[in-house]
């Protein structure tokens, strides 16, 4: 096996590997029991979207993918943030309710 069909073979297994890490994010979304669960899962998908975007630019030999995952890397970053204040804030609003009964 020669070095090209082998980095062949490896993106191409690579790609299933990301594709059905993809699917379960998108099954604990759907399942997750709560909140946190479906922000961790939102997070998983974010960082294997990136990681397609990178064997993508691999496989097509184009480096405008890698942009790609860069941009993503920093809408999920924030939107993790984001979603971390929300639930916070959620949080500390059934405390102030418990407390007021």
């Amino acid at each position: 096996m020669t070095g090209p069909e082998f980095l062949a073979l490896a993106v191409d297994l690579s790609f299933a590997i990301v594709m059905v890490s993809i699917a379960m994010g998108f099954y604990r979304i759907a399942k997750g029991p709560s909140f946190g669960d479906r922000v961790v899962a939102l997070d998983m998908m974010t960082i294997s979207i990136m990681g397609f975007c990178g064997l993508f630019a691999i496989f097509a030999r184009d480096t405008a993918f890698l942009d790609v995952a860069i941009v993503l890397a920093l809408i999920g970053f924030l939107t993790t943030l984001a979603l971390a204040r929300f639930a916070e804030r959620r949080q500390r609003e059934t405390r102030e309710e418990e407390g007021d009964q």
